[in-house]
């Protein structure tokens, strides 16, 4: 097992549409996941997805950590999850908008408008065929993730470039965050009245 180089931005692996798995059974899938798993422990994400290693194959491990699970059971912790060839099925037109960070960007945040319920489904790699429902930030994760297979990084999904920042700067910025989070009106309205109290 090894520690992988992690590709940043503007690299053309990153852009480019990953090759699906013929055979999650492979030996070389298998060493590919083991060293992404210590890729991903090393630089203490939450998920990972083969291109973002320089591998354009479809596969991505990722793990909601209890820190980030919401009250929803659709949005509860999950243990790390190894997936290949994913797909994902949005389960209604709902979004919501909320801070994303990213491996290959580094340094960096931004908030992007994903779906809200989502159902995925994916292959083991014992060759398994899985599904499984989401909300949350759960669903957030999976989209991200998966989003690398088809040549997309989350700045290519935001539509306001001014809620993207360096992370230890916007993490001070507490009317920025709010924003982010889709919350400016309930921000403006606090501030109204505080002003006239």
């Amino acid at each position: 097992m090894a520690i992988l180089k992690i590709a940043r931005m503007g690299h053309p692996v990153l852009h480019r549409i990953a090759d699906n798995v013929d055979d999650p059974t492979d030996p070389g899938i298998t060493l590919l996941i083991n060293d992404m798993i210590d890729t991903l422990q090393d630089a203490a994400g939450i998920g990972l997805a083969a291109p973002q290693v320089h591998v354009s194959k479809r596969v991505v491990i990722f793990f909601v950590p209890e820190s980030r699970s919401g009250e929803d059971e659709q949005d509860s912790e999950t243990e790390l999850t190894i997936m290949i060839n994913p797909v994902i099925e949005p389960l209604s037109e709902e979004t919501n908008l909320d801070w994303e960070a990213c491996l290959s960007v580094p340094d960096l945040m931004g908030s992007v408008e994903r779906y809200s319920h989502i159902k995925y489904s994916w292959t083991t790699p014992a060759g398994n065929r899985e599904e499984r429902l989401a909300s949350g930030f759960h669903a957030r994760a999976v989209q991200h993730e998966c989003d690398h297979l088809d040549g997309l990084l989350y700045p290519m999904r935001m539509n306001d470039l001014s809620l993207m920042g360096y992370a230890e700067e916007t993490n001070r910025n507490i009317k920025l965050l709010r924003r982010g989070h889709g919350l400016e009106e309930d921000f403006e309205a606090e501030l109204q009245v505080a002003e006239e109290g």
